[in-house]
């Protein structure tokens, strides 16, 4: 810890009580504490009261309560807030800054093979359709091992559009870099994210030999899935075909990493239904995102779905705890919490680095601060050949933390969220550096659940 530079708001504690259990998380420290009714009702009066003020206040409340219970009660929370496990101040001086490349979404295809309604790249085209050369590829990895610094695991995403539509341009990339690794020191991490059409025992092969995670996509039941992933050509929708080659490839991954990754959007609310749908299919390793849109897209989700989103994420907590009781557990992407450890405070603070430490490139070489922002011009970076050439551009995403927002600094959840996706928040409000309320309740809700999940245990 250090001294801090900017002012931040008393750091308050936050109490809630979920599945039975009353849960109290100290923000700076990252201490949680389960405990019994009178203890969480002292906490928040000692918060409000201060320790002169907590036996008036909490005999009011518990009137059986004896002198002597609530002078150890007192003295158990002091003793906390001492050892730095409750109120403790945030004086981290730590800022996001800009760090070295670390990680490359390269958009090998800005191309599709499906028409999925929520699209927010135009079906996969990012207002211009092509597939990335190889000479663009291989240039892409000498870029990332240029400005990697002293960093020696180094990312890339190979992303679209529909990625498997320039499959062989994707695994020569992953040769190349295979290939610098010795003489550069690096060690490259590589992800596919694809829908699945194109699987074959080809992509199957390489991608067990070669990719340290797959991203499959699929919504959940068919009606939910082919509502909105369709094929193209009034082609109808894809349950039927993809899921048959997910299923292949998640199978065949023999432990290494793959997620089936679902969309929910304001026509399936019920979307525990559809993650229980994947469940019961036999994957195991599971996410399911909100829908990424503008305000009033159709499909979109608006505040009023707050209520009815966050009695999902509660039920879906309720049923892997009782899953997981039975033996059939399954993992849930935005449940994994490591409470002992974690992401260092860097990465609490800087999160996924967009804009800076992670990089999006376009298939003509273009950079861009991730994908989401590809195609706008507004955003246009620089080139994989003359490198970042907008530094103002930078710097506005190098400045914006968890600490340069007003309602993020005041907020509990803010080590365990790092400022939410800029995306998102330009999408909502017109500004990399503003607020998605939406998202930002369902992120709180999603780790009360994560939590009271690791509290149940």
């Amino acid at each position: 810890m250090f001294a801090n530079e900017h002012e931040v708001a008393v750091p308050l504690c936050h109490r809630y009580k979920l599945g039975g259990l009353n849960i109290v998380v100290d923000p700076a420290s990252g201490s949680i504490h389960k405990v019994d009714d009178i203890a969480y009702d002292a906490i928040g009066l000692y918060e409000n009261g201060g320790e002169d003020g907590l036996a008036v206040l909490l005999m009011e409340k518990h009137p059986q309560l004896t002198g002597a219970e609530i002078d150890e009660l007192a003295a158990e929370i002091v003793k906390l807030k001492n050892q730095g496990k409750l109120f403790t101040p945030d004086n981290f001086k730590i800022r996001r800054g800009i760090w070295p490349l670390k990680a490359l979404c390269m958009n090998v295809s800005h191309l599709c093979n499906m028409t999925c309604s929520y699209c927010f790249a135009g079906k996969g085209e990012y207002g211009g359709a092509g597939l990335m050369a190889l000479e663009t590829g291989k240039r892409s990895i000498d870029f990332l091992i240029e400005n990697s610094g002293n960093r020696k695991n180094l990312d890339v995403d190979f992303f679209g559009g529909e990625p498997l539509l320039n499959w062989g341009v994707v695994k020569e990339i992953v040769n190349y870099a295979r290939g610098r690794e010795p003489e550069s020191g690096k060690r490259f991490r590589f992800t596919l994210t694809t829908n699945g059409l194109l699987i074959d025992e080809d992509v199957i092969s390489f991608t067990n030999k070669q990719m340290h995670n797959v991203v499959l996509s699929l919504d959940g039941r068919p009606e939910t899935n082919d509502a909105m992933r369709k094929l193209p050509n009034g082609g109808g929708g894809s349950y039927s075909e993809v899921l048959p080659k997910l299923k292949k490839l998640a199978e065949s991954r023999g432990g290494a990493e793959y997620y089936i990754r679902g969309t929910f959007t304001g026509e399936n609310l019920d979307f525990v239904n559809d993650i229980l749908h994947i469940a019961d299919l036999g994957f195991t390793q599971l996410s399911m995102e909100p829908v990424v849109t503008k305000p009033g897209a159709p499909h979109g989700l608006t505040i009023s779905d707050l209520t009815a989103i966050c009695n999902q994420y509660e039920r879906l907590a309720f049923e892997m705890i009782e899953r997981k009781r039975q033996g059939k557990a399954f993992f849930f992407y935005h449940y994994n919490l490591d409470l002992t450890g974690g992401p260092c405070v860097h990465k609490r603070v800087a999160g996924c680095g967009v804009g800076t430490e992670y990089l999006a490139v376009t298939p003509s070489g273009e950079l861009y601060p991730c994908h989401q922002f590809a195609g706008n011009e507004k955003f246009l970076m620089g080139d994989i050949y003359s490198g970042v050439f907008n530094e103002k551009l930078r710097g506005e995403f190098g400045g914006n933390d968890i600490f340069s927002r007003g309602e993020c600094r005041r907020c509990w959840a803010r080590y365990y969220c790092s400022g939410g996706c800029a995306a998102n928040a330009y999408n909502a409000s017109g500004d990399i550096g503003g607020i998605y309320e939406l998202g930002c309740e369902m992120f709180k809700k999603r780790i009360e659940c994560a939590i009271m999940m690791k509290a149940a245990e």
